[in-house]
């Protein structure tokens, strides 16, 4: 079992996948908890990865093909909240 804490801006800290077969406890800011799969967490932070990706000009590999310029190649935190593990 997982535990991962929300903040206070509504976000977990998720650098990478988690097992699909987990079972991952969200505690919200408001106290009250979710459990979600792994599977769903994973499909959740795809989505927020896709959604960096197409705001930042990158392709589906992360790569930037225009003018070279520094840019962060990931995202570290995931937007949540109650509810989505449905």
């Amino acid at each position: 079992m997982i535990h991962l804490n929300q903040d206070a801006e509504g976000f977990i800290r998720m650098k990478r996948h988690f097992p699909g077969s987990s079972a991952v406890t969200i505690t919200f800011s408001d106290g009250s908890q979710e459990e979600f799969s792994g599977r769903r967490l994973n499909a959740i932070y795809d989505e927020a990865l896709a959604v960096y990706r197409a705001e930042n000009q990158l392709d589906a590999k992360g790569f930037a093909r225009g003018p070279k310029k520094k840019v962060q190649p990931g995202i570290e935190f995931v937007r949540v909240h109650p509810g989505m593990g449905q």
